[in-house]
């Protein structure tokens, strides 16, 4: 059973790989698209700006796009799960993966930006990948950007930050958060878990 890392150049690659490995996901990078091959559960982690983390990721799309739709779960982190929308405000003119429609946009005047530190969760409806996480329990995050789906019934949980932020979506096989959960303490290795486990199945 391997979780792949895709290693495009944007991310916190090795804070991601120890906690895979803390919680038994046996992770390998892949900096090829071909070295996707064999994936049994695929990550893809995300730190910069959405237009930088594109045209890294450009070259993946393909590969990433035919591994979802064979039904093989994938985990979106921070900007990783930003790009899986179609456009973002941070980067005008560079389209995301577009696998969820809607966009990314800034978080509002006259908060803190970017939100850095420890937010609550509140879950709006039970995702596999949530199992053992409960209303109010704290997440790390590091954004100043936030993901605004057209269909609200993907959104799983979320966290105020002046305003109601998208903090996770679930979509068949595909799980993505804002916050990052290889920085947030036995509440995120859970998440992880959970990801290792359904990828097993």
């Amino acid at each position: 059973m391997t979780i792949v890392i895709v290693d495009y150049g944007m991310g916190n690659l090795f804070s991601i790989y120890n906690a895979l490995d803390h919680v038994g996901g046996n992770p390998r990078f892949a900096r090829d698209p071909e070295e996707l091959k064999g994936a049994k559960a695929i990550v893809v982690p995300g730190v910069g700006a959405f237009g930088s983390c594109m045209s890294q990721l450009s070259r993946f799309s393909e590969s990433l796009l035919q591994h979802l739709q064979e039904g093989v779960p994938m985990l979106g982190i921070c900007v990783g799960m930003q790009v899986l929308f179609q456009e973002s405000e941070e980067s005008p003119g560079a389209p995301g993966l577009g696998w969820i429609a809607g966009k990314v946009i800034r978080l509002p005047d006259g908060v803190m930006i970017p939100q850095m530190g420890w937010n609550s969760l509140a879950i709006l409806r039970r995702s596999e990948m949530l199992d053992g996480i409960s209303d109010g329990d704290m997440f790390y995050f590091v954004h100043s950007y936030y993901a605004r789906p057209e269909d609200g019934s993907v959104i799983a949980a979320t966290a105020e930050h002046g305003v109601e932020v998208t903090a996770a979506i679930q979509k068949d096989n595909l799980f993505a958060t804002q916050f990052h959960p290889e920085k947030s303490g036995p509440k995120g290795l859970q998440i992880l878990k959970n990801f290792v486990r359904a990828s097993r199945c």
